[in-house]
């Protein structure tokens, strides 16, 4: 287990400049810390995972949608680690034709391949996932477990987000920006900022519940939230999104960087988008320097692409780059 959680450190790389306003944009790049269990998942999932080893518990049950990167995350550190993985997944008819849901869902086809059994429940049950009544008969299910939350936030998760950023990020950038889908990651990133510096956080949801998420794990509360508006809500998108997503993927391939810098359509493509435009509408401006996380999810990106493909949209062009 301490081989997959060793103290490690990604990479950042120049992701934009702005010739003549003094603005720099560096991307954080927790997507490149393991090949299978990718970005913040990692970070949330560790001291989660070194907690069920004391506990001497070698099952692992978690709950999420269908894209779900930490359901597919949490199956991939559970192969690394010879642990049995439950995901609770939500939509029955999913598991109608199990063997359809597969061919035509890529991250579930992942975790699956990964060892993780399944349990798909109605929308409505899934509500009730936190019930004592859900509960009990998970247990009486599944036997003894560890518990992890839906995008596996919990104190220990944002005990190993606190670790995302270094020493030098807190003196080298004036903003440190990160996406958000349920907080955990965020709320790590605020704790270990420095006083001088402002975070913003770009929520994947629409609504205003995310500000308070955050502040259940953080005592502090001198962060922004952009609440996600411009592309419609969760895993939403259109053209202008993916063909911004294309084009700065073309523009960051390199000879020093011959893989580019890929994103994500639900939660870093918007993040990074959403700053370039604080950037053009002068929101951000003077000399500043910016860090935003790159917190994963590049499975996601093949599932996308075939969603698109049915609607007959432009597609993501690296699909296979990674």
């Amino acid at each position: 287990m301490e081989s997959l959680f060793k103290p490690q450190n990604s990479i950042i790389q120049r992701f934009k400049s702005y010739n003549g306003l003094e603005i720099e944009i560096d991307i954080r790049r927790e997507d490149l810390l393991h090949a299978a269990v990718s970005g913040n998942k990692l970070r949330k999932l560790k001291y989660n995972l070194l907690e069920a080893q004391k506990l001497n518990l070698h099952t692992i049950l978690t709950y999420g949608g269908a894209f779900s990167n930490h359901i597919a995350a949490t199956a991939a550190a559970g192969n690394v680690l010879g642990l049995k993985t439950i995901g609770i997944i939500r939509g029955q008819e999913l598991g109608d034709d199990f063997v359809k849901t597969l061919s035509n869902n890529a991250t579930l086809e992942l975790a699956h391949k990964n060892g993780m059994q399944f349990h798909f429940v109605s929308r409505e049950a899934y509500r009730e996932k936190d019930s004592t009544a859900f509960q009990e008969e998970l247990k009486l299910k599944f036997g003894l477990f560890y518990n992890i939350p839906e995008g596996g936030t919990n104190l220990l998760a944002v005990k190993g987000t606190e670790e995302i950023l270094t020493e030098g990020d807190t003196t080298n950038y004036d903003i440190v920006c990160v996406a958000a889908g349920t907080g955990g990651t965020a709320a790590g990133i605020i704790n270990s900022t420095a006083p001088q510096q402002k975070v913003i956080v770009f929520s994947a949801l629409k609504g205003g519940f995310m500000r308070a998420d955050i502040e259940k794990y953080t005592w502090r509360s001198d962060f922004e939230v952009v609440d996600e508006t411009a592309f419609g809500g969760y895993a939403k998108s259109d053209d202008r999104l993916i063909d911004y997503m294309n084009t700065r993927f073309r523009e960051s391939v390199t000879i020093k960087n011959p893989r580019g810098i890929p994103l994500e359509p639900i939660y870093t493509a918007k993040m990074m988008y959403g700053i370039e435009q604080m950037v053009e509408r002068a929101v951000i401006k003077g000399k500043t320097r910016i860090l935003a996380v790159h917190t994963g999810g590049l499975q996601s990106i093949a599932g996308y692409n075939k969603m698109l493909s049915k609607k007959r949209r432009i597609k993501l062009s690296y699909e296979n780059q990674f």
